[in-house]
């Protein structure tokens, strides 16, 4: 794969260059630092959980 193009982040939906593959998904280094940061007690915390989910529910179906 060109490692210059683009991904789609499966967290934010956007179009990015930087990132990391985690299995056949990508998640863009903003969203990764993120979800870094984001404490358990955080809403936003339970959205990432069920998008990082949608790596296994994929790869398994």
């Amino acid at each position: 794969m060109d490692e210059h193009a683009h991904n789609t982040c499966i967290i934010c939906g956007e179009h990015k260059l930087e990132g990391i593959h985690i299995v056949s998904e990508f998640i863009c280094d903003a969203c990764e630092a993120e979800m870094i940061h984001t404490d358990v007690q955080e809403e936003k915390y339970h959205f990432f959980i069920h998008r990082m989910k949608q790596i296994w529910v994929q790869k398994n179906a």
